[in-house]
């Protein structure tokens, strides 16, 4: 072995090991838009779709999915250096399951008829392949804050479809919005219901029926896809066309290849 190998792999074994290098923009912006759970991902979709007939219903899904993320991103950054990759799955599981079991105990306790009507919805949310998925991708292999930011993002992400959905579905089947809020912001909040279409709007079936629901997130996968689509075509289009210098061969007929 040479004096060159030697030096080599004692400065591998005295370096420590360097954490990711964190970028809170692209993590806000991948939570939000290029890697959102619901739109890009495509995960969670049985609660996604199951629930989002009005608006509370999917923000007490959306909010109770966001606490979970985090809480769950915040243990997992705490123990990624102390569970072993052997037993790091179901380690993982059992720290989500936690804190769905924590979040389901206190929508009992101050939120019980909405609980009622979300079901099972709330403990399905240990089985979200989005909570698992951060917490694998990324908060095992990140420091506490990044993780907590991540599991927020992510989070709200999830939250701001399912309450987009939420919204369409509730205004195209009933004509309201904000209906029976006081399930869970309390008494105060029931007079928050508007009636968008008028008192005698006679409803649009579908809309609250679960084709609704795959209609109307497919419409908003669709219209963010031509975004992204038209923003790629904006940056190609701005960028500076290479010109190659030299002689041009001129051809009149044939194809040039």
């Amino acid at each position: 072995m040479t004096e060159a190998t030697v030096d080599t792999i004692t400065e591998a074994t005295t370096e420590p090991s360097k954490e990711p290098t964190v970028n809170y923009g692209e993590i806000t912006k991948n939570g939000l838009w290029t890697n959102n759970p619901a739109l890009v991902q495509l995960l969670g979709l049985c609660p996604l779709l199951a629930v989002s007939g009005t608006v509370v219903n999917a923000l007490g899904l959306g909010l109770a999915t966001l606490v979970v993320l985090i809480g769950s991103n915040i243990a997992v950054s705490i123990i990624r250096n102390i569970v072993s990759d052997a037993v790091k799955l179901p380690a993982f599981v059992m720290i989500i399951a936690s804190f769905t079991t924590c979040t389901e105990l206190l929508m009992r306790a101050y939120t019980y008829e909405l609980y009622q009507i979300l079901g099972i919805f709330i403990p399905l949310i240990v089985t979200n392949c989005a909570i698992l998925g951060r917490a694998d991708a990324f908060a095992c292999k990140n420091k506490i804050i990044p993780s907590a930011i991540d599991g927020f993002m992510m989070g709200l992400g999830f939250l701001v479809v399912l309450v987009t959905i939420g919204a369409i579905r509730e205004v195209l089947g009933a004509g309201t919005l904000f209906a029976d809020m006081q399930l869970l912001f309390g008494e105060s909040a029931r007079d928050w219901k508007l009636n968008i279409l008028g008192e005698n709007y006679p409803g649009f079936l579908i809309a609250i029926l679960p084709p609704g629901a795959f209609l109307v997130a497919g419409f908003l996968i669709a219209i963010k896809n031509s975004i992204d689509s038209y923003i790629e075509k904006r940056r190609l289009a701005a960028q500076p066309k290479e010109i190659i210098k030299g002689a041009k061969r001129v051809r009149t007929t044939g194809v040039i290849n």
